[in-house]
This record gives C-alpha cells, sequence and structure tokens, in this order.
C-alpha cells in the first residue's frame, strides 16, 4: 500500500510537469525493423504481434554524421507483477560498426509479454542502471507499452485522415466535403462540419487542424493492445488514465493515456537518466518516432522508450460491408466495396497483400485491392479482368500480419447483354402529347449506365430512371411533342461495349371512348377510354359534366365527371348515349350505362340529450355533441322515396377510427313516419372513452351498397368540472378543480378569450389557475374542437382570508399589557375576539354573488363572549356586453 501511495504521489506531480506534452510534433531517430517467423519476413510496418519463436532483426539507423553516442536495449517483459530475467535485455552499441553495417537479431523468448526498444545516451553504467528500473518497475513499462503502441495506431489514423484530406482540390468544395466525410467514417474520426461553412480557400486547413477528441474509439485497437497489460496493475494503469487529474481526453482515449504513461515515466528518472516516450509510425520496414520532449544529453539525460507489437494472438479486423444485401456492378468504373468497422486496416499497412476472390463457374478469380479510407472501401488496384455474367459473390481475403484473414463478402453482378424487355402491362402504354411512363425487365439493373431514346426523326434523348424493384425499371419518356409511330429505346451497360435496344410503338388515343357508368340520383360519373386528358367536358339528357380526376388502369384511362344536375329521372330501361368535346374541338358520343341509384338521405335535424345529470358546460355551437350525451338526429329518405325498413344507417369517424351501424331492427333507428326516420347513438357506450372528432353517416341499402356520407357533428370530450374557489378581489385569480382538465386548451372570462390561460396538453393536475369571472361565467376551448367557444356556468365558492392576529410587544412600555390588539386583512373589517365559527359557503348566482363574510379566530388569553361579525357585500361585477 505505502508503494501505491507513492506512485500516486509521482503520477499526481507529474501532471503538472506534462500537462502539454500530447503533442508529438518533434522529430526523432529511425529505427529499423523486420520480424521472421518460420520461412516468412515481414517489415515491421506489417508485424501485428509477435510470438516467442520470432526472430527480430534491429537496426538503429542514425545519419553517417551522429557524434553522440546511443546505447539501444532491446527488453523483453512478462506481465506488470513478474520481473523479467537479465538475459532479456540486449545491450547495442549503435556506433559499432557491426551495428551499423549489419544490426543485430534477437529472438523472443518463451513467456515474455511485451516488447519494448530504449535509447538512452552512453554513459558509465548505463545498461545497468535502465534495466534495473525496468526490474524494479516492470508494471511501468508494461502501461508504457500498452499505451505507445495503441497511441501509435491512433495517430497513423489521424495522419492517414490529414493526408486525405491534402489530397483533394482545395477548390473543389463538394469533393473536399465528400472524400473528407468518407476518410472520417472509414477512419473513425470526428470532423468540424463547421469547417465546410467556411469559404472555399479555408475549408481545407480547417479540416486538417488536430483537435482534441478528433480519433474516435475503436474496439479493434483496443483489444488489440489488452494483450500487453494484466492483472491488478494494469487495471489500476486503466483506472488512472481516466481521471481528470492525470490530464484524460487531452487529445483522445489513448493519447490521453499516453500523457498518464508520460507522467509515469517521468517518476522514474534518477539523476543520470530520465525516461520520455516516441510514438513509432512505421513505413515499411522503418519506424519513424514522433516526440513529445526534446531528448537531454545533461543529466539528468534522455531515454527513449518504444514499444513494439504485442507478444501473444492476434485476432482480425472486423471490417464490414457498408450495406450487407446491395448489390453492385462488378464493371462499374472507380468501383469502391464501401466497408467500415475497422480504421487500422485503413490507416496501416497491417492489412496487406489484400485480393477480392470471386468463385465463379469458370474457377476462382483473385484481384488485387487496397483499402482507399478517402473512397470509402476497398478498390482494385489494376484492371478487372473479364468475368462470367450473372451474380458473383466476392470476398476480401490477404494477410492480417503473419496469419491469414478473411474480410467483408461484397454482392457483384456482371453485366449480361441482350436480357431487356417491356413489361406485360405497358406494351400499349405509351399515348403521344404528354409524358408517360414505361416499365422495362430484366437482370442487373445496377449495370445501367444511362437509357437513351431516340426516333429517325430526332437524335437520342436521355431518359432519367429510377428502379422500381430489383428486376425492374421506371422509366419517364417525354412523348408531348412526340407523333404517334416507333421509336428506340437504348439501354447502356457498363463493360458491354454496344447499348440494348428496344422498338416502342406510341399511340394517339383521343378518338377511343370506351364507356361512360353512373347510378340514378349521383352527382359523379366515370367515363372510361384512352387519352381522356383531351376531355373538355361531356352532355347527358341536358346535363352538363366536367372533368374531376384522370387515373390510368392497366391500358385504359379512367376520367372522373362531375355535375351540378340532378340524374334523378335517368330510367334505367332507357338507352342513353353522351356527348363528349375534346379540347381541339371535335365531339365524339359515348355509351351510358345507368345503374340502380345509391340509397340517398338528407339530415332535418339533429341534437344532444342528456342523462339528466344537470350540466355547467354549454356548447357553443349546434354542431358539437357531448362524448357522454345520447345523440339523435333524424333522416329523410330521397332515393327511394320511402325510408325502407331494411336499410341501414353507419354513423362513423371521418378518419375511420370508429364506426356503428343503426338499424329498425335493433331500435337505433326509429320510423317516424314512412319518409322519417331517427336515429339514437350513445358515443361513449358505441366508441369508447377516446372517440372524437367529426361524424359522419351515410346510409346503406339492404344489399350492402353504400350511399354517400354526410356530415353529422363533432364529437367532444369535457372535463368533469368540480369547484371553482374565488377571492372577493376581482383582481385576484381562482381556483378551478376537476378531472381530465387536459381536455381543455384555454380558459377565459370573455367571449374573445383575450386572457385566456392556457391548458398544456400534457396536464396531469386536478387545479388550474384561472381569470376571476367577472359576471360570474367563464368560457373555454376544448381540445377536440379549439375552434368553438363554450360557456362554463359554474357557482362560485367565496374564499375568506383568515384575520392576522397582531400582538403588542409584551414589554412595550406604552402599551397595556393585557390589551391585545388585531390587524384584520386588505379585504376584511376589524372583527372582536371570538371563537372559531365553522364556514358556511352561501350561494352563488351566475351574474351576481353576495357572499357572507366568516369571522376568523384569533388568539385570545381566556375564553370571550362568542360575536357575530357582519357580513360584508362582496365587490360587484362590472357589466361585460355580450
Amino acid at each position: 500500500m505505502r508503494r501505491l501511495s507513492l506512485l500516486l504521489g509521482f503520477l499526481l506531480c507529474a501532471s503538472l510537469l506534462y500537462a502539454d506534452s500530447s503533442a508529438f510534433d518533434l522529430a526523432g531517430p529511425k529505427v529499423d525493423v523486420h520480424v521472421k517467423r518460420g520461412d516468412v519476413t515481414l517489415p515491421i510496418s506489417q508485424v501485428t504481434n509477435l510470438l516467442p519463436g520470432d526472430r527480430l532483426w534491429v537496426h538503429p539507423d542514425f545519419p553517417e554524421n551522429q557524434t553522440n553516442r546511443f546505447v539501444l536495449v532491446v527488453a523483453f517483459l512478462r506481465g506488470s507483477t513478474n520481473q523479467p530475467p537479465n538475459d532479456w535485455f540486449t545491450r547495442v552499441e549503435t556506433w559499432s560498426r557491426d551495428a551499423r553495417e549489419e544490426g543485430v537479431f534477437v529472438t523472443v523468448p518463451q513467456g515474455a509479454q511485451q516488447a519494448l526498444l530504449f535509447l538512452a545516451p552512453e554513459t558509465g553504467g548505463d545498461f545497468n542502471t535502465l534495466r534495473k528500473a525496468v526490474h524494479d518497475r516492470p508494471g511501468a513499462f508494461v502501461r508504457a507499452d500498452q499505451d505507445l503502441q495503441a497511441a501509435s495506431w491512433e495517430r497513423m489514423r489521424l495522419e492517414a485522415y490529414l493526408g486525405s484530406v491534402k489530397e483533394t482540390s482545395q477548390t473543389d468544395q463538394k469533393a473536399l466535403k465528400q472524400r473528407a466525410e468518407l476518410a472520417a467514417r472509414s477512419l473513425g474520426i470526428k470532423i468540424d462540419a463547421g469547417c465546410f461553412e467556411k469559404p472555399v480557400d479555408e475549408q481545407a486547413s480547417c479540416l486538417a487542424q488536430q483537435k482534441p477528441g478528433m480519433v474516435l474509439d475503436d474496439s479493434n485497437s483496443q483489444s488489440l493492445v489488452a494483450q500487453i497489460a494484466n492483472g491488478d496493475t494494469a487495471d489500476l494503469m486503466n483506472q488512472l488514465s481516466y481521471s481528470t487529474a492525470m490530464g484524460a481526453g487531452m487529445y483522445s482515449p489513448y493519447i490521453g493515456a499516453v500523457v498518464d504513461m508520460a507522467k509515469i515515466l517521468s517518476s522514474l528518472h534518477t539523476a543520470h537518466f530520465q525516461y520520455i516516450p516516441a510514438l513509432a509510425l512505421p513505413t515499411k520496414d522503418t519506424l519513424n518516432l514522433r516526440l513529445n520532449v526534446p531528448p537531454s544529453f545533461r543529466d539528468p539525460k534522455s531515454v527513449v522508450v518504444i514499444a513494439l507489437p504485442p507478444v501473444g494472438s492476434s485476432a482480425g479486423p472486423p471490417l464490414n460491408p457498408l450495406n450487407p444485401d446491395a448489390t453492385v456492378c462488378a464493371q462499374q468504373p472507380n468501383l469502391v466495396l464501401p466497408a467500415d468497422g475497422a480504421p487500422l486496416v485503413y490507416a496501416t499497412q497491417l492489412a496487406h497483400d489484400l485480393r477480392l476472390h470471386i468463385e465463379s463457374a469458370r474457377g476462382p478469380i483473385d484481384i488485387p485491392v487496397e483499402a482507399d479510407p478517402g473512397q470509402g472501401g476497398i478498390v482494385f488496384t489494376q484492371p478487372l479482368p473479364a468475368l462470367p455474367p450473372g451474380s458473383l459473390t466476392a470476398v476480401v481475403r490477404g494477410k492480417w500480419g503473419f496469419d491469414d484473414w478473411e474480410g467483408p463478402r461484397f454482392h457483384l453482378y456482371s453485366a449480361t447483354p441482350g436480357n431487356w424487355s417491356v413489361s406485360p402491362g405497358d406494351e400499349s402504354a405509351l399515348v403521344v402529347g404528354r409524358e408517360d411512363t414505361l416499365h422495362i425487365q430484366g437482370q442487373g439493373t445496377e449495370c445501367i449506365s444511362e437509357i437513351t431514346l431516340s426516333s429517325p426523326s430526332q437524335t437520342a434523348l436521355k431518359l432519367a430512371y429510377k428502379q422500381s424493384r430489383p428486376d425492374q425499371l421506371a422509366i419517364s419518356v417525354p412523348l408531348k411533342e412526340a407523333s404517334p409511330g416507333s421509336l428506340t429505346l437504348q439501354i447502356h451497360q457498363y463493360g458491354i461495349a454496344g447499348p440494348d435496344t428496344l422498338t416502342l410503338n406510341t399511340y394517339s388515343e383521343a378518338a377511343s371512348l370506351d364507356s361512360m357508368t353512373l347510378s340514378v340520383g349521383d352527382r359523379t360519373a366515370t367515363l372510361k377510354g384512352n387519352r381522356l386528358d383531351e376531355v373538355a367536358r361531356a352532355g347527358l339528357d341536358g346535363i352538363s359534366w366536367t372533368p374531376a380526376g384522370l387515373t390510368r388502369v392497366s391500358d385504359f384511362d379512367r376520367l372522373a365527371l362531375k355535375t351540378d344536375g340532378d340524374t334523378g329521372h335517368l330510367n334505367l330501361t332507357e338507352h342513353y348515349d353522351a356527348r363528349v368535346r375534346l379540347r381541339d374541338g371535335r365531339e365524339l358520343n359515348v355509351p351510358v350505362t345507368v345503374e340502380p341509384p345509391r340509397p340517398q338521405v338528407t339530415l332535418l335535424n339533429k341534437g344532444a340529450q342528456s342523462d339528466g345529470t344537470p350540466t355547467v358546460v354549454q356548447m357553443g355551437s349546434q354542431n358539437d355533441f357531448p362524448l357522454s350525451s345520447r345523440l339523435v338526429f333524424f333522416l329523410k329518405s330521397e332515393v327511394p322515396q320511402n325510408f325502407p325498413r331494411d336499410e341501414k344507417v353507419e354513423v362513423a369517424a371521418e378518419d375511420g377510427s370508429f364506426h356503428t351501424t343503426l338499424s329498425i331492427a335493433d331500435g337505433s333507428l326509429i320510423l317516424e313516419d314512412a319518409h322519417t326516420a331517427l336515429g339514437a347513438v350513445e358515443p361513449l357506450a358505441k366508441f369508447g372513452p377516446s372517440a372524437f372528432g367529426p361524424l359522419q353517416a351515410r346510409a346503406i341499402s339492404a344489399d350492402g351498397v353504400p350511399g354517400n356520407w354526410m356530415p353529422l357533428g363533432t364529437l367532444v370530450r369535457i372535463p368533469e368540472f368540480q369547484d371553482l374557489r374565488c377571492p372577493r378581489a376581482v383582481a385576484k385569480p381562482c381556483t378551478l378543480s376537476g378531472s381530465n382538465l387536459f381536455l381543455a386548451t384555454s380558459i377565459g372570462t370573455d367571449n374573445d378569450m383575450d386572457n385566456a390561460v392556457d391548458v398544456p396538453a400534457d396536464f396531469t393536475g386536478t387545479e388550474l389557475t384561472v381569470p376571476h369571472p367577472v359576471n360570474g361565467t367563464l368560457y373555454l376551448k376544448l381540445r377536440d374542437d379549439p375552434d368553438t367557444v363554450q360557456t362554463l356556468s359554474i357557482p362560485i365558492t367565496w374564499t375568506q382570508p383568515p384575520l392576522v392576529a397582531r400582538v403588542s410587544h409584551k414589554h412595550e412600555k406604552d402599551k397595556d399589557k393585557s390589551s391585545d390588539e388585531t390587524q384584520p386583512s386588505d379585504d376584511s373589517q376589524p372583527a372582536p375576539t371570538t371563537t372559531p365559527q365553522p364556514q358556511t359557503t352561501p350561494p352563488a348566482a351566475p351574474s351576481t354573488a353576495t357572499p357572507q363574510t366568516n369571522s376568523a379566530p384569533t388568539q385570545t388569553p381566556a375564553p370571550q363572549p362568542q360575536t357575530t361579525q357582519p357580513a360584508q357585500s362582496a365587490p360587484q361585477p362590472q357589466s361585460n356586453p355580450q
């Protein structure tokens, strides 16, 4: 525990020294490293991990004119609680001829868990001093190895992002934004969206600025370094790295931890040495070191600490396709296979020798690829070979360090010529004189590059299209200026030399009218035919009709017609022809089919009946019906003239959310006479407490033919008001109590709702503070009909504030000690001392109220005779003209 306290003390003190030490912008020396495993040798940039038995070649790359001598120490550790043996440290004199020309070979020992490099200025006892420091504090160097490796990888992600931004044109705003966003997604970088709002020439420099929090967490990177440290010491170090005192969050989760690690190393300095961290940014076989503290050659001299890849097994990165179900065209130029989830694949060379493997009927095909962060996915590094036509499945394969790695899978389609046709329902769908839509079907819509339309009299016209189904395209065909005849549709595909062609026929349908249909008594009819957009009007037996809406059904048009005339005189047995006038002046005849009339009723009267319970809310509109009331209405049958006993009436909400059916059989319809029926419905019982809004009704004949809807009114829900308590002063507000108060939107004192109080939609209370009614009446708007003002007439309960007793100071010399003095409130008269009296609530009229003033109890030293306080008149209300 004492050693732990000392370590914490050192770390906290070091935080003051290294508060601004996270830049790592000072170039340091270079060290060349190769790793050989079995018969395979890889440069350090492609090594994800080390294993016992790996043979390391280490070569210090100092310039020829280097005068200061450095000792390179290769050290292996075996955890934070287990000291490494002495023979796990290798001393290399970098100035020696063998080291300069040959380098040194070091084998990873069995049991090793971490590997570090140290660069220390040559001094007497340098090697033993450094080895003793590691022996004494292995946990500190285990943490240094862990954090340095992770921070190096994060720095490489940041460097890759900055390099991608700098490669983009500084003046092409669209390209810069697209590349920056793709690189940020691929590398796990948080970009400043405000940079895109700056002038074009300032956007690239803004995006390239290194800011705190840019590098986001990467679970794969964390899992790779998790094997470096374990045990109690690692837990302690991890907790320290997230503490505010240790500078957490200064750069990113791991680079902030490097700051902590630097503080840990600073506590290990001796009179001759101090330890400074270095980020290793590998390029091929060279470790390019970046320092955040200038090295010192005076006591204490600087020892540079460099992390090597972790020792142990390594899991491959979780690179995933951005859209696993998407299919892309293999022959598309500059094809990018979008993938994310593994920033290290884009930022480092750890994933190498990548290829896209395709299994086909012709045998396996392997195409070299690479991960490009600026394009946001996998790209080809050489031209695509010839592929078999049809659907293909491709998988990214390669090496992750020394291990085989299989990455994301993609669905490809290789373009196939000659597989396009017009959808069966569209062979005769193209009509000249308007813009139409043509559907074509076939496989591989992803490979279409463009679609053009040509005719003998005009050059090719590029058409707009969209995918309506995986195997179908909807093409917009402009034919307003075209003439009937044949056209050629050309379908161009990636990877296919010539276009596929389809011959299309266009038609003029101006003279094609099939039929007109209506029911007796209807004011709407349907005209069926082709090219009905040219219809101007129609006439039938003296009735004029105008177009009301055109729709296309299969290979013909349907035109809705409307009229203000009466069609009730039309005879079912008589033959009719309608005269249709076109926009160009031509007139055509069309046969008319007259069908039996639909039931038609008219609304004579309507009203709401209560159950006898007094109500305090009077409806402001005859179209509003309380949910708790009984809705009654009279209907008169128009078609047929007598109300059939087997006819029903449907009552429903306009939005169709609830409905019920009334009939004579169940007693909900009662015939007043042969022509008129009374309908009755109890909304609360039929529709439930959540029913509200506009109501409509229609007649339904015995054979199920419905009539037209007609409006009945609006169903509204009313709060249950219980009490209105008011002070006598009209300037003071009142308290309105009740339940379901949220059903009101506002409550005021006049019909104009000028001083109304709004009720929140989510109000859950049982009391509202409302203005004092000037005439005993309040007004409100209901949530179910916010446009209508309703009247609230509820008796007022007058509230009487207690008298305020004021007792003289018992030490006051000028007053009699035995006398008491009471001070009345502002709206009451002085009263003699009385015993408490029970309070009564006088009745209040809607317009005026004169409540009695109740005497208030006062404190008395002894019982006094009871007296009665005379009643005081309440303030008279002001007139409010309505």
